[in-house]
């Protein structure tokens, strides 16, 4: 990864854009077309990665999320999972020194049990390590399951109530959030999934409440600067209300424009048009 913190300034493609959030999917379906193993689409899969990071910096996207591992992904083949911990550990240990050097903080979200001593390690030492840095939250979430991040933060706040510290009519959707794996992060603003499925897959769950969804159908591996600035297209072609009438939302003239459906993109970058709600 090279060095690019000489980047243009935030409005580069116009956006306001501080927190994306991915869901990397299509790994498997893109080797299995091919007629390779599974384990190559996933290599494939770490420099497509590899490409988002570059790209997020150099568009200026302060909070980059991504759906590493959930935490019920240990229900595949264990050679499967056993090659995923593998490949984690390698993106660690190569890239951390050019991911510092760009200025990307890196922190890890999700349950830290069951996960191997080692490579927690890892993800200690990089987060420590990265910790000051300010260009870009690449935001990773291992063994991360959104229900079970909500419940914890609800037993949290219960254990206050318990405890007397707290009372049942205090409790607020922000005292709440301040509980969850990403707190003092801005929610995403927008979603992006690839491999063409509209779920959200137990992802972010909480934290997608107000976020513009936009589905593609190219696969993880092929993913690269073109498909994010696709995706910030269509973002910025939507009105955001949180709720309220367009009236009620500042907004500039991307505001009221229609939705782009990307006619002029190759087939593998095509997009379902859903707007903030899922479809199925």
């Amino acid at each position: 990864m090279q060095d690019i913190t000489g980047r243009s300034a935030l409005t580069a493609l116009g956006h306001d854009i501080r927190h994306v959030a991915i869901i990397m999917d299509g790994n498997g379906r893109w080797a299995r077309r091919r007629g390779l193993p599974r384990t190559l689409g996933h290599r494939e899969g770490v420099k497509a990665l590899r490409r988002t990071v570059r790209a997020a910096i150099e568009l200026a996207i302060p909070y980059l999320t991504i759906y590493a591992f959930s935490s019920e992904n240990w229900s595949r083949p264990k050679a499967e999972v056993d090659d995923l911990m593998g490949l984690i550990k390698r993106f660690i240990r190569r890239d951390l020194a050019e991911l510092h050097g760009n200025g990307v903080r890196l922190r890890v979200i999700g349950d830290r049990s069951g996960v191997s001593q080692d490579l927690l390690a890892l993800m200690d030492d990089a987060t420590a390590l990265t910790r000051n840095n300010t260009c870009l939250d690449l935001v990773v979430a291992f063994n991360y399951g959104a229900r079970a991040e909500i419940t914890r933060a609800a037993q949290a706040l219960a254990e206050r109530v318990a405890a007397g510290t707290l009372t049942p009519d205090a409790i607020t959707p922000e005292l709440l959030a301040g509980e969850l794996n990403t707190a003092g992060m801005p929610d995403p603003d927008l979603l992006i999934r690839t491999s063409g499925e509209i779920r959200l897959s137990n992802f972010l769950l909480w934290q997608l409440a107000y976020t513009e969804f936009v589905f593609l159908d190219v696969l993880w591996p092929d993913f690269d600067r073109a498909q994010l600035e696709q995706a910030i297209g269509i973002y910025q072609a939507r009105e955001r209300r949180y709720g309220g009438t367009g009236s009620d939302v500042p907004g500039d003239a991307l505001a009221n424009a229609p939705v782009t459906t990307a006619a002029d993109a190759s087939p593998a970058g095509s997009v379902r048009p859903v707007r903030g709600q899922e479809t199925a």
